[in-house]
């Protein structure tokens, strides 16, 4: 029997980071530094709820009502303005459904996150890769790249997997010079550790633009990555058309009712901002002494650069490994000689600095 003839895909699908060492003797459990989880969990309230017997023979309400209610309150937007998802995954694909056809191009920087071009390559469009300096996103090259089958700009801000980021008049000065029919995609994934005054999130510069679309998720420092969960900000007009394709149900309770909780807490969410800072100072002075260099902190993780270090990206990913601990690999993304290393709980940040002096005592 012949089947269907399916789309022919030519891109690499998303790999994500090892969560397991092949042949690994188990003398301890397995150190995960390589997916940007949160260091501390989740906060207390959400671990309350996570241990309650929760109806799960019923539907959640399709609309996340009470969350974009909350969500509302907290960041001061408009609730019929946010559309909540199965992560903000989900949304990405959304838009690409909704605003993309075979032909049309999409515009994404060199190194980013690998589900823009993805769920752009998957709905027909072109992806070009706007080229960074210095890690950097320009905002000059991105406008080079822009013809008249542009439809969307998509960047995260901070950005994943570099660590840096656009000041707030780089950001605005980029949507002044793109089309107005253009759709800029700001990704906030890592607002929250942000502390330089020039920067600003994209919710909070282009709250009331109508061609700016915000994403926002609660993997990072709210904890709840394995409940998939996200939320994006748009004109009403752009929200209204995505609920039209949004499938029914797509948030589940549980993630809900702790998504909710999770933005309550702003004693956990400084306490996260405070250790996030502080490891992530501590672990650049340790690194520099090595020769290992990185970005400004921006996130909850840092971008290893070994260019200037006697021992390879390669090598020490191995060396760790054996000892079980596991950096995110960057050939993925098209960085060479990198690993992303994400900031951990107090004892995984000390187990690496330890571990990672080992190896080049012995060197």
């Amino acid at each position: 029997m012949k089947l269907t003839k399916f789309k022919n895909l030519k891109f690499q699908s998303y790999k994500p980071g090892k969560y397991e060492i092949p042949n690994f003797k188990k003398t301890r459990k397995i150190i995960k530094l390589s997916a940007n989880e949160s260091a501390l969990g989740v906060c207390a309230k959400v671990k309350k709820i996570l241990r309650k017997d929760i109806n799960t023979a019923k539907y959640p309400d399709y609309t996340s009502k009470l969350l974009r209610k909350q969500i509302s309150t907290k960041f001061k937007c408009e609730k019929n303005k946010i559309i909540c998802g199965s992560g903000s995954d989900e949304i990405i694909q959304m838009l690409c459904q909704l605003f993309l056809s075979k032909g049309d191009q999409v515009i994404v920087p060199q190194f980013s996150f690998l589900m823009y071009r993805i769920y752009a390559s998957i709905s027909g469009a072109k992806v070009v890769f706007s080229k960074e300096e210095n890690y950097k996103i320009s905002v000059e090259n991105i406008i080079r790249h822009v013809n008249k089958k542009t439809k969307i700009v998509f960047l995260a801000n901070p950005n994943n997997p570099t660590g840096t980021y656009l000041y707030k008049n780089e950001l605005i000065n980029l949507r002044k010079k793109l089309r107005k029919d253009i759709l800029l995609v700001i990704d906030d994934a890592y607002f929250e550790y942000m502390k330089d005054k020039n920067y600003s999130s994209g919710l909070s510069i282009f709250k009331n633009y109508k061609n700016v679309f915000i994403l926002r998720t609660f993997s990072k420092i709210y904890g709840l990555a394995a409940l998939r969960i996200g939320w994006g900000h748009g004109d009403k007009s752009i929200i209204d058309a995505l609920n039209l394709i949004k499938p029914p149900f797509n948030v589940n309770e549980i993630a809900q009712i702790c998504a909710i909780e999770a933005l309550k807490d702003n004693k956990f969410i400084n306490k996260s901002i405070k250790h996030n800072f502080y490891w992530s100072k501590k672990i650049k002075k340790n690194l520099e002494a090595l020769d290992i260099y990185s970005n400004k902190v921006s996130a909850n993780f840092l971008l290893l650069n070994f260019d200037r270090c006697k021992l390879s990206a390669q090598v020490v990913e191995k060396k760790l490994e054996k000892r079980g601990i596991i950096l995110r690999e960057m050939k993925t993304y098209g960085i060479k000689n990198c690993l992303r290393l994400t900031i951990g709980n107090n004892n995984e940040n000390k187990l690496f600095l330890h571990e990672l002096k080992k190896i080049f005592n012995n060197v």
